[in-house]
């Protein structure tokens, strides 16, 4: 059976409820990077503390605490990059021979499913790890960048290119932070999508789950109403 046969195979739920879970996926990525002004998300909280944070390096002597800061950051960068390097190569050598988990899809109903769905179903789980692995990497990049643009702001706080390549220092540690985030979604979506194996509804009420998660951390969790100052914690 070739792809478009295991596309026909699929039922018009199937195809929904995907086109739902990657629509989620993306829209709340936006929505997350592009609030309102009245509710903004974690986020965009804590790119403002990131700007703060440069402007302080300014003054800081000596800044051993600003490079260990960073060094942090790229580590975990690359401690996801790996975990998701790992998970791409099992999910390869599965999507090579689907038998290990045929027994497990025939278990839970789904035992009229071909091969090669199974396969398509689990490249949808590759897609969005491959996603994630992609932006964890280029995080670690642009942090890399963050750090040479630290490393070049003077010592002197009253030179006048020291405000400027702070500044400069700031937006690329945001746009790290933005892609790390990014990646950390994906992961979310990716651990969802792996519901699809049991059937439509099973990936319908991980997706919703899934959304409800990453809403919640971003717009309503404990951390960002401590980031924010509410006394309502």
């Amino acid at each position: 059976m070739n792809i478009l046969s295991a596309l026909e195979s699929l039922t018009a739920l199937d195809l929904l409820v995907v086109a739902g879970h990657l629509i989620l996926w993306l829209g709340l990525s936006w929505w997350i990077e592009h609030p309102s002004s009245k509710r903004p998300s974690v986020t965009i909280l804590m790119s403002e503390y990131r700007r703060k944070w440069m402007q302080v390096m300014l003054t800081r002597e000596p800044r051993i605490f600003d490079a260990q800061v960073m060094m942090s950051l790229r580590q975990g960068t690359s401690f996801f990059a790996s975990t998701c390097l790992l998970a791409l190569g099992g999910l390869l050598a599965l999507i090579g021979n689907v038998d290990p988990i045929r027994g497990f899809a025939a278990d839970l109903g789904q035992a009229d499913s071909p091969p090669v769905v199974l396969q398509l179903k689990l490249a949808l789980v590759f897609l969005l790890l491959g996603n994630a692995f992609l932006k964890f990497v280029w995080a670690n990049r642009v942090f890399g960048y963050c750090s040479v643009m630290m490393g070049a702001v003077p010592n002197d706080p009253s030179d006048a290119n020291a405000p400027i390549l702070a500044a400069k220092a700031a937006e690329l540690n945001i746009r790290a932070a933005m892609s790390f985030n990014r990646g950390l979604r994906a992961m979310y979506f990716a651990l969802g999508a792996v519901a699809w194996l049991v059937g439509p509804w099973a990936l319908a009420v991980a997706t919703c789950l899934t959304a409800w998660l990453v809403w919640s951390r971003e717009f309503a969790s404990i951390p960002r109403k401590i980031v924010i100052g509410d006394d309502a914690i």
